[in-house]
């Protein structure tokens, strides 16, 4: 069933964003992530909704789409989402994909699990600043992979990972 409404593009430091009302939030499946197709003002766009950390959900907006749909912070765009069981493809990040690639006895495993657990180890790996942390979650991460682990771990789905745009598990305001 498709969820409907209305909502406003928000810049979150160089992020375009949609907040999701809350009543649009409450109607999906889930409190965390949910692999959907939201069509943006007529125009399909595959993604991963996100949590908000606050029971609610965001879209990032992707530089294509923006231009494309000449969006502006403040702009008005009516959305349809979808949600669907097809995850598509996290984008792996450089270190996390080069320790993968190091790690010739992954190779399986990693393809394996499903797309949703890869957003999951991708996930985890991103939700931190700290280099030093995001560099020992690469070295845990490739450790619980071989241990058989086919998730990161015990770390908050509804929470706010992005730390582009979050502060302790939650979607900052708009400056």
């Amino acid at each position: 069933m498709a969820v409907e409404c209305t909502a406003q593009t928000e810049v979150i430091g160089d992020r375009m964003i949609v907040r999701l009302p809350a009543d649009a939030s409450a109607a999906l499946p889930s409190r965390g992530q949910i692999a959907a197709t939201v069509t943006v003002n007529a125009t399909p766009y595959p993604t991963v909704i996100e949590p908000d950390g606050r029971r609610g959900h965001w879209i990032a907006i992707d530089d294509g789409l923006r231009s494309q749909l000449h969006l502006d912070a403040g702009a008005t765009v009516q959305l349809e989402i979808e949600p669907t069981k097809s995850w598509p493809e996290p984008e792996v990040p450089e270190d996390f994909s080069a320790a993968l690639a190091d790690a010739h006895d992954l190779t399986d495993v990693w393809e394996d699990i499903t797309p949703m657990a890869r957003w999951e180890w991708v996930r985890w790996i991103n939700a931190t600043k700290n280099p030093v942390t995001r560099d020992r979650r690469v070295e845990v991460g490739i450790s619980k992979l071989r241990s058989g682990k086919r998730r990161p771990c015990c770390f908050d789905l509804s929470s706010c990972t992005d730390p582009e745009v979050a502060k302790s598990g939650k979607l900052v305001e708009p400056e």
